[in-house]
């Protein structure tokens, strides 16, 4: 599960698609109607939010606005149709950096031209849910080895 900082528009199809699912089962985590994926350390961050299911309904929301100027047709009966007001999550600066790395490498051997078209984004948006401070990369982060598959 891969619940990115990275704003979604930065996703090529098969990540957006991917996120859309993940969020989903993030979101049934959350509401308890499932048992697996409960530990999960993507979660960490919604958890500690005091509206934990309004935080991803709302995340899933700025997919689901992405998907949809691209054209894609997700189901939007999937999260209320009423957003309630949630408060932002404190991202760190250093958790968005490496989740664009991350981003970077899967386009490479997914979309290289899309990728080539991120040339010259150092730091891209966040996601609207996250506001930035300064920080490393987040101790729930599991961070990948160099040449390990991810």
């Amino acid at each position: 599960m891969r619940l990115w900082t990275v704003h979604p528009r930065y996703l090529d199809a098969k990540g957006l698609v991917a996120l859309w699912r993940e969020a989903l089962l993030a979101k049934a985590v959350l509401e308890g109607k499932t048992k697996g994926y409960r530990n999960h350390p993507q979660l960490v961050r919604f958890r500690a939010h005091q509206q934990p299911v309004a935080a991803v309904c709302e995340y899933l929301r700025c997919v689901l606005a992405e998907a949809t100027r691209r054209g894609y047709s997700f189901d939007a009966t999937k999260i209320p149709a009423q957003p309630e007001p949630v408060a932002a999550i404190a991202e760190t600066s250093g958790q968005l950096d490496y989740e664009w790395q991350h981003l970077r490498a899967k386009l490479a051997l997914r979309d290289p031209e899309r990728l080539a078209s991120y040339r010259a984004i150092e730091r891209p948006d966040p996601h609207p849910l996250f506001t930035l401070v300064p920080g490393g990369v987040r101790n729930w982060e599991v961070v990948a080895r160099p040449g390990a598959r991810t």
